[in-house]
């Protein structure tokens, strides 16, 4: 952070005090504390407990969203550019998060509300821990990739839903009625459910009916599994490429400033020598 003319000294050292606070191990181990506690907390309020562990509750519940609130505006307060605060996600899922831990649970309109928001708090955990928030990115950013791979495997969920209810519908209707109801039966084999019992079933009637199990679980639960799996690590792969790159370049960046200020120093020295001279 750079002492701009416009920042006395003063405030400059003291925004530098708390970069300091916000970015140390410790206060982020406290953040990481805080979050873990307020879900034991959300797990501790769905048992039946005494009125006065209820009460603690209720005031740990508040300290917790008031350090929540102190914590954000501390981000808030020590980045550079606060213009931009709000274009990363994370900060605006934190501030819903913590907004919305403000809603008074005694308002009964707004008790389900209130509680929802409370147990997403959880998740800040994702917010706080760069390595969760790594995973979380790389998901989402497989998200489109992974789209077309569910769309081919609904084609092949359908063509086996209305394959196996035109054959099996009247052997069982419970499970091949119609094509909705296949596609569930389906999904139900591909977990691996009882999925034997549903083959034998038919088998009876058509002895080779297990080709058709057969192919659609290796269609589903290979093929289509490690494609998924495969697009995903592909993804988080280059999320890795591109976060070393990154890190290298900020590095060299660091390096060539440190070179900057030696050869300054060493210009000045050579100038004292000479002036000595």
């Amino acid at each position: 952070m750079k002492n701009t003319p416009m920042q006395s000294p003063t405030s400059w050292a003291f925004l530098r005090r708390l970069q300091f606070l916000e970015s140390s191990q410790w206060f982020q181990g406290l953040v990481i504390f805080i979050i873990v506690l307020s879900a034991l907390m959300i797990g501790a309020k769905t048992y039946d407990i005494p009125p006065m562990a209820e009460q603690a509750l209720w005031v740990l519940d508040w300290a917790v969203t008031v350090f929540f609130l102190i914590e954000l505006c501390l981000r808030f307060a020590v980045c550079e550019n606060k213009k931009r605060f709000f274009f990363d996600g994370w900060n605006v899922f934190d501030t819903l998060v913590v907004m919305g831990s403000l809603v008074p649970l005694e308002n009964a309109d707004a008790v389900l509300v209130g509680r929802l928001l409370r147990v997403f708090r959880v998740l800040r955990l994702v917010s706080v821990v760069p390595e969760l928030r790594f995973l979380i990115n790389s998901l989402l950013k497989a998200i489109p990739r992974m789209g077309y791979i569910a769309l081919l495997m609904f084609i092949i969920f359908y063509i086996y839903a209305a394959i196996g209810s035109l054959m099996f519908q009247n052997i069982n209707p419970v499970l091949w009625d119609d094509v909705s109801i296949s596609m569930l039966t389906l999904f139900r084999i591909a977990t691996f459910e009882d999925w034997t019992d549903v083959m034998y079933e038919t088998m009876a009637v058509y002895p080779i009916s297990w080709l058709y199990y057969l192919t659609f679980i290796f269609l589903t639960a290979f093929v289509f599994l490690n494609m998924m799996v495969g697009t995903i690590l592909e993804v988080m792969s280059a999320e890795q490429n591109s976060k070393d790159v990154a890190q290298a370049h900020k590095e060299r960046e660091d390096m060539a400033d440190k070179i900057a200020v030696m050869k300054t120093q060493l210009d000045v020295i050579e100038s004292l020598l000479k002036n000595k001279r």
